[in-house]
C-alpha cells in the first residue's frame, strides 16, 4: 500500500488536453504575434553589457538616497543619458551613464567625475563596471549565437533520438517559450542582459526536458497502443506524466519565487525570467507540443513506415 504525503491530482487523471486545441493553440499564436510586435514597437531595454557605457553602484550612508537630487547632481555634469534609480533597498543605488566618445580614458573619466559630484562623505561605492562598445556588440552577438546554436542542437539531437515529428515539435514549443519570454522583458522594460540570456538559455534546457519526457511516453504509447486514437493517446500520455511535471514545476518555482523576492535586484531580472519560462516551459509541453504531433500526421507517418519495414 503506497502513501503519498502530498497528493495534487488523482492517481489516474483523465484530463483531455487535446480536445482544446482548437482554442488554445490559436489564443498561444497570438500571444507570440504580440511578443513579436511589442518587441518590435518597445524593444528591449538593453542593460550595460548590450549598450555600452559606465554603471556605478553606490550605498547612501545617512539613510534613503535623494533619487532626485542624484538625478540633479549627475544630469549638471553633461555626460548624456544618465539613469538613475534606486537598487533594492532604499539606500542602494544603481547610476547609468551612457557610452562616451573617446574610448576607454573616456569612461574611466565619467566614475572620477561622478565621485567627484556625490563626494565621498555619505557615500559608499561598492561597484563599477565599464564597458565598450565593440564590447557590447559583441556579447550580444555572442548571445544570439548560442540561443541559435541552442535551438539547432536540439532539433538535430531530437530528430536522431525520435522521429522527425517529434524535433518539429520540440522546436516549436521552445521557440514558443523563447519568443514570450522576450516579450515579458519587452512589455515590463525589465532590464536585459548577459544574466537574461544565461536564464534564456536555461528556459530552453527546462523546456526541452519537459517535452522530451512527454514525447518519450508517447512514443512508448505508440508501440503498446497501435489502434488509439493519436489524440486520446497523447492525452493518456500527458496525465501520465502530470503528476510528475507539476512537482517538478512547482518545487522550481517555490525555489525561484524565494530568490525574487529575496535575492535582491541584481538576479531579479533572472529569476524574474525564468519564473515566467517554467510556467510557459510546462503549459507549451502539453498544449502546443502535444497538438503538433497531430498536425503533422505522427500516426499516419508511423504507420507507413512500419508497413514499409514489414513488407521489406
Amino acid at each position: 500500500m503506497s502513501f503519498a504525503l502530498v497528493r495534487f491530482l488523482p492517481e489516474n487523471p483523465g484530463f483531455r488536453f487535446m480536445a482544446h486545441r482548437v482554442v488554445v493553440l490559436p489564443v498561444t499564436a497570438l500571444l507570440v504575434v504580440g511578443s513579436l510586435v511589442l518587441f518590435g514597437l518597445n524593444g528591449l531595454n538593453l542593460g550595460i553589457d548590450f549598450r555600452g557605457g559606465t554603471l556605478i553602484e553606490i550605498k547612501t550612508t545617512d539613510g534613503p538616497a535623494d533619487i532626485a537630487g542624484l538625478r540633479q547632481s549627475l544630469g549638471a555634469l553633461g555626460l548624456g543619458d544618465v539613469e538613475v534609480q534606486e537598487f533594492g533597498a532604499p539606500d542602494d543605488v544603481l547610476i547609468r551613464v551612457e557610452q562616451q566618445p573617446g574610448g576607454d580614458e573616456a569612461q574611466q573619466a565619467v566614475v572620477d567625475r561622478v565621485r567627484a559630484a556625490l563626494g565621498e562623505d555619505n557615500v559608499d561605492y561598492r561597484r563599477f563596471e565599464v564597458v565598450g562598445p565593440r564590447v557590447s556588440a559583441e556579447l550580444a552577438q555572442a548571445g544570439s549565437i548560442a540561443v541559435g546554436a541552442a535551438l539547432l542542437a536540439i532539433l538535430v539531437y531530437i530528430w536522431v533520438r525520435f522521429e522527425w515529428q517529434f524535433a518539429i515539435g520540440a522546436i516549436i514549443a521552445t521557440v514558443h517559450d523563447v519568443i514570450l519570454t522576450i516579450g515579458l522583458f519587452s512589455i515590463t522594460q525589465l532590464e536585459f542582459n548577459l544574466s537574461s540570456i544565461a536564464a534564456i538559455l536555461t528556459i530552453v534546457g527546462y523546456s526541452l526536458n519537459d517535452t522530451v519526457v512527454v514525447y518519450d511516453r508517447v512514443r512508448e504509447n505508440l508501440r503498446r497502443y497501435k489502434k488509439m486514437a493519436l489524440a486520446d493517446l497523447i492525452d493518456l500520455s500527458i496525465n501520465t506524466m502530470l503528476s510528475r511535471t507539476i512537482m517538478t514545476s512547482v518545487t522550481t518555482l517555490i525555489a525561484l519565487g524565494a530568490l525574487f523576492l529575496f535575492g535582491g535586484e541584481v538576479i531579479r531580472s533572472f529569476t524574474a525570467a525564468m519564473i515566467w519560462g517554467v510556467a510557459v516551459g510546462t503549459f507549451s509541453s502539453i498544449f502546443v507540443a502535444g497538438p503538433t504531433l497531430i498536425y503533422l500526421n505522427l500516426r499516419s507517418s508511423r504507420a507507413s513506415t512500419e508497413s514499409a519495414e514489414e513488407t521489406a
